[in-house]
């Protein structure tokens, strides 16, 4: 039913090569700079409440979370939690992922607007998740066109979700890059480590919008390939 011809398999196999390289380069990058401290001892719970002093942001608070590289900024409770390797740990590592999730908590703050259009698709994106692959096998077990279409609406939220990911995420690790480098949280030699360990996290989500397009491509090869077998 979902055939696997060429095309689909010429398409898929790069994109699985850059998200297994991706997660590759994260874990390594995030492994290799958690053994190096930084020079200030400065810990993660402590740059994060820096980036949100010199930004203005003082009603935001920072908890510890279990596991590993777990860290994130909650917009409905207003919290950064940040990971036992990163919250209590003053390592090159830990300081670039909380100066992260700091600037996320400073993008809500300013009202940026990718990161308010990202919340608004959040909703959306979740009922496209859960129905669209389903109506995509309704539509094709049922022969009923504007059912699969439907279907590929619905799933092709998920890949705008993703595409306004993007500037989300890469304007947090700006964020933090330049509070990092302006106030001298880092050295220059350490935050070029930082910076490594923040290009391979957006890597991932690079890796993860092509993902969703080669599937929305299936998708839609497969819909034109039924009608053209109609005619």
């Amino acid at each position: 039913m979902f055939y696997y011809d060429t095309r689909y398999i010429m398409m898929l196999l790069p994109v699985l090569a850059i998200t297994l390289y991706a997660q590759w380069k994260v874990n390594s990058s995030f492994r290799r700079y958690s053994k190096v401290a930084n020079r200030r001892r400065l810990t993660g719970a402590q740059a994060a409440q820096e980036v949100l002093r010199r930004h203005g942001v003082y009603d935001v608070r920072i908890e510890r979370v279990r596991g590993n590289l777990t860290d994130h900024y909650d917009p409905k409770t207003n919290v950064i939690r940040l990971s036992e390797s990163v919250y209590d740990s003053p390592t090159i590592s830990a300081v670039g992922v909380a100066a992260h999730e700091a600037g996320h908590a400073v993008q809500y703050a300013v009202g940026y607007g990718p990161i308010q259009l990202r919340m608004a698709l959040i909703p959306v994106t979740q009922i496209g998740s859960q129905f669209g692959v389903i109506l995509l096998f309704a539509g094709i077990l049922l022969s009923i066109e504007p059912l699969f279409l439907i279907g590929i609406l619905l799933f092709s939220l998920t890949t705008l979700f993703q595409l306004v990911t993007l500037p989300v995420e890469f304007n947090a690790s700006r964020r933090a890059m330049e509070t990092i480098n302006e106030g001298g949280l880092l050295s220059e030699e350490e935050a070029r480590g930082a910076r490594q360990v923040l290009s391979a996290a957006a890597l991932t989500y690079v890796a993860a919008l092509l993902m969703s397009v080669v599937q929305l491509l299936r998708y839609v090869m497969l819909f034109a390939g039924r009608r053209g077998d109609r005619r």
